[in-house]
């Protein structure tokens, strides 16, 4: 019988939540929905990037502390998925803006895909 791979799958996985927020219920009240996004959706703040902040920066920040903190080197990265709502300038992919910043030009040979639709973005990625 073939052995089981013990290493496939996500080993490891990261997140950056920005630092600004706007209440839900000050959300609420603008919208006339009393109770839609704290009751109803079960949130008590709606976080947003400022103008200090853009997907490339913010994908660049997740995947340095992931590389980081795991002890990765650029170099063993063979695939990378990028699931989000937004693109930098609807020009080319994220992936592109963030092979170029993070592996540079001496690793470029890595193969995956920006996902750009909504929440289903980050569920293709994983």
């Amino acid at each position: 019988m073939a052995r089981r791979a013990t290493d496939a799958g996500i080993l490891a996985m990261e997140c950056y939540f920005p630092q600004r927020y706007v209440p839900q219920t000050a959300l609420e009240e603008a919208d006339g929905c009393a109770g839609k996004y704290t009751v109803g959706l079960g949130q008590t703040a709606l976080a947003f990037f400022d103008d200090r902040e853009d997907i490339a920066s913010v994908l660049l920040t997740a995947c340095a502390r992931l590389l980081e903190r795991y002890g990765v080197p650029a170099s063993a990265i063979g695939r990378l998925e990028v699931g989000t709502e937004t693109l930098l300038d609807k020009s080319k992919s994220v992936k592109t803006t963030l092979m170029a910043q993070l592996f540079g030009a001496e690793h470029s040979d890595v193969e995956g895909v920006s996902s750009t639709n909504a929440c289903y973005g980050g569920t293709a990625a994983l």
